[in-house]
């Protein structure tokens, strides 16, 4: 079943669109939803949980219209934009004793838990934490009212390389029992390798591409060679990047048997992404 469906959203702004997004996510499965700044990710974000207005298209979440029923919908959400940096000088216990005076679901015990499995003294204030301890307990207060689909953006931004590993951890273990799924922006690609099971990718406003991450992977090769053999390749190449030996770039699994006495590797996420937004596009 999905957790969440994108039908057609649409957002008008001058000199820019999110042109009919769609896409979906079922339950027990992260999503990366990934693109260069400005593609449309936090436009999309913000359009789906009413925090802008849309012009078209909608949003169900657990099979329900979030026009109409916002409220009760959005009690089974966890939303995070970048590091939770509210109240600096609020002690964590005084913002989760307000927090929970807005969910009926509210378990306290699932808090303690939390509290102690991330390791957060409820006694410090915001300020007192490290980037990832107050997304952490960002995370902490979102469980602790049963949110089911967690929506991130950019969670893991300005963490170091340690910090962003424990972080990814915890998002694996969150979705678990299969109850709960996690949609989160990243410009740190490497992150999504570690432990995204689909991608989504906007580029200027339109997806390009949603599916599991092996199809999308196993769609592309990356492939080199001489100055003299671009010549022959370049109508096929998605993106490249030229150099003193010659030339690397990108091009669809399907046409790798024409591109014959190229050298050729499976592409990763983080190479699929630059050399598309060099000079192609990812419609297959």
């Amino acid at each position: 079943m999905n957790i969440l469906e994108v039908e057609g959203l649409t957002k008008r702004y001058e000199g820019f669109t999110l042109n009919g997004v769609s896409f979906s996510l079922e339950r027990g499965y992260i999503m990366g939803f990934i693109g260069r700044n400005g593609a449309g990710k936090t436009t999309t974000m913000k359009a789906m949980l009413g925090l802008i207005g849309s012009d078209g298209g909608e949003v169900r979440v657990c099979g329900e219209n979030i026009r109409g029923n916002e409220a009760a919908i959005k009690r089974r959400i966890g939303f995070i934009m970048g590091e939770f940096d509210c109240y600096r000088q609020a002690k964590l216990k005084t913002i989760a004793r307000v927090t929970k005076r807005f969910y009926d679901d509210w378990d306290d015990a699932a808090y303690a838990s939390y509290l102690k499995r991330f390791s957060l003294d409820e006694n410090k204030k915001v300020s007192e934490l490290s980037a990832g301890m107050r997304v952490k307990f960002a995370l902490a207060l979102a469980l602790s009212h049963n949110a089911e689909l967690l929506i991130l953006d950019e969670p893991t931004s300005g963490l170091d390389p340690v910090s962003r590993d424990d972080l990814l951890d915890v998002f694996r273990s969150v979705i678990e029992d299969g109850t709960r799924s996690i949609l989160f922006s990243t410009h740190i690609i490497s992150d999504l390798e570690k432990c995204a099971d689909h991608i989504t990718y906007i580029r200027e406003g339109n997806i390009t591409l949603s599916c599991d991450v092996e199809s999308f992977k196993s769609r592309f090769m990356l492939v080199s060679g001489s100055v003299e053999e671009l010549r022959e390749a370049k109508e096929r190449l998605i993106g490249f990047k030229e150099h003193a030996f010659g030339f690397t770039g990108l091009i669809r699994s399907e046409d790798a048997p024409h591109l014959k006495g190229l050298r050729k590797a499976p592409a990763d996420l983080e190479s699929i992404m630059i050399y598309s937004e060099k000079e192609g596009d990812l419609d297959a």
